[in-house]
């Protein structure tokens, strides 16, 4: 069994992984971390850096954490990425962070969160940054 993150270089991607590192001791389970991109833009902020990488993979092995960093890059949308990985890994917990949004901000990009919260068949624990 694993524990899915959906990962940004952001506080809230940062929130996510902390809570997910805590659950990963606790049980005692693989992370699995997916920093995905849809590959269409030149630049994607949200897709990390080797350098955001490199720190989270020292943090998970100084931590004693069994993982795997997982950057796919497939034209897909972050929420298929992490249901996928999901499925593959056998996820007993997909942990996720989230953002404050607009209602017109919601309506007009729709939301991976909450793709993520209907959409997965384990359960799904969503974190705020700063909380």
């Amino acid at each position: 069994m694993s524990i899915i993150v959906g990962y940004v270089p952001t506080a809230e991607g940062t929130a996510a992984l902390d809570r997910a590192i805590s659950e990963a001791h606790k049980s005692q389970s693989r992370l699995v971390i997916i920093n995905s991109s849809r590959g269409d833009a030149i630049v994607d902020k949200r897709y990390a850096q080797a350098q955001d990488i490199n720190e989270v993979t020292e943090r998970l092995e100084k931590e004693g954490i069994d993982h795997l960093v997982l950057q796919p890059v497939r034209g897909n949308d972050a929420a298929s990425e992490v249901l996928e990985a999901a499925e593959k890994y056998r996820a007993e917990l997909i942990v996720i962070g989230l953002r404050k949004r607009t209602p017109v901000g919601k309506l007009i990009m729709g939301s991976t969160a909450q793709q993520i919260l209907l959409e997965a068949s384990c359960l799904v624990l969503a974190v705020k940054a700063g909380a």
